[in-house]
């Protein structure tokens, strides 16, 4: 995941540079025979992508205690089991093997999806990032043999547990990333890498220079940085974006429309050449699944989602960018909530309710028309 060097610390541009030659030696190795040209590809309305949560793979709390649990990734419950068994993947709940991701990769880009957003996960102790089940996709991604048909990006997930609080956990922070940001396979913005932070509250401009110093030595022009729901740019964020917009957050247990949850979200669609904004579409929101167990709090939720309602929102957040140009990124980018969120109800991924991947040929018919 991240080289020795990167976990020692090292100085910036020396790790970067290590990590550049790892990367190089990684996708250099013996090749197979090259493919005849493929006909040309139709163009793409926009640059798709979509949040990629790995709460499918590790293992699971009750793993040695239940036996339901006892080959269950760390994020499935019971009432996900009983209750929503329509949402597991056609490959199974667990998602961790090369076969899977490869399999994934080709779904989501023959579909017309351009890149993954990665949920990362800061901790302070090196064993603990490194260890940690969350960040199993993307290292497999980084993997695949067929990762060059997509790119990918990082979101931070910066919410409690996972805060970066102080200028040591920046620059623990930044040499972790480098390597990633570094990759040929990286998602960049104006040329730069774009990093999403989910929490723009917990942003620090101390902690974004020394980023940004830390890009610059490491040969790149710098980062584009955007802040989920926020983000002003005196603290060094180059654009914003949402993760998702949930109205009745913990407000407790209430049937709406998804046609609302998509309205919220167009309302939020604003930007300026100043501070670009990339449009979030998110693919449907009920949580029931994971409200158990002593303290869950229920949230409003909206179940009526369908593929036709799911592209109509995309081709809304596509057209909103056709009629304000300088209100978003030049590459046109629109970030989907999520491909695998089957906790939360947002997901787009082919499952036991979906094996004909219909919301996957739903974005397929918006993007490559």
């Amino acid at each position: 995941m991240i080289t020795a060097a990167c976990e020692r610390l090292a100085p910036l541009a020396a790790v970067a540079a290590i990590v550049a030659l790892a990367a190089g030696m990684l996708l250099g190795g013996a090749a197979a025979e090259p493919p005849p040209p493929a006909a040309p590809a139709a163009k793409p309305r926009a640059q798709v992508g979509a949040y990629y949560f790995d709460g499918w793979a590790g293992k699971h709390k009750d793993a040695d205690k239940a036996e339901w649990a006892k080959n269950a990734p760390t994020h499935l419950t019971q009432r996900m089991l009983k209750e929503f068994p329509d949402r597991e993947p056609v490959w199974g709940w667990r998602d961790d093997s090369p076969e899977v991701m490869e399999r994934q990769i080709d779904l989501a880009a023959d579909h017309g999806l351009a890149f993954f957003a990665f949920d990362w996960y800061f901790q302070e102790k090196d064993e603990d990032v490194r260890g940690n089940p969350l960040h199993t996709g993307l290292d497999l991604f980084l993997k695949a043999r067929n990762r060059g048909r997509m790119k990918f990006c990082l979101l931070i997930a910066n919410h409690a547990p996972f805060e970066i609080r102080g200028l040591e956990a920046w620059k623990k922070a930044a040499a972790y990333w480098m390597p990633y940001l570094v990759h040929e396979r990286h998602l960049t913005v104006g040329g730069k890498p774009l990093v999403i932070l989910f929490n723009a509250a917990g942003g620090d401009k101390a902690g974004f220079d020394l980023l940004q110093q830390a890009a610059r030595e490491a040969g790149l022009p710098g980062v584009v940085i955007a802040g989920c729901g926020g983000g002003s740019r005196d603290l060094g964020y180059t654009h914003r974006t949402h993760y998702n917009i949930v109205p009745g957050w913990e407000k407790g247990l209430e049937e709406h429309k998804y046609a609302e949850l998509a309205a919220d979200h167009e309302r939020a669609w604003k930007g300026s050449p100043e501070q670009p904004y990339i449009p979030c579409v998110t693919a449907g929101w009920d949580r029931r699944p994971w409200e158990e167990g002593p303290g869950a709090k229920a949230c409003w939720y909206y179940p009526d989602r369908t593929p036709e309602a799911f592209a109509a929102f995309l081709g809304d957040a596509i057209t909103w960018m056709d009629k304000h140009p300088a209100e978003t990124t030049a590459e046109r980018l629109v970030v989907v909530c999520a491909w695998n969120e089957y906790g939360e109800g947002s997901y787009i991924a082919p499952t036991r309710g979906d094996p004909d991947a219909k919301y996957l040929k739903a974005l397929r018919s918006v993007v490559l028309p």
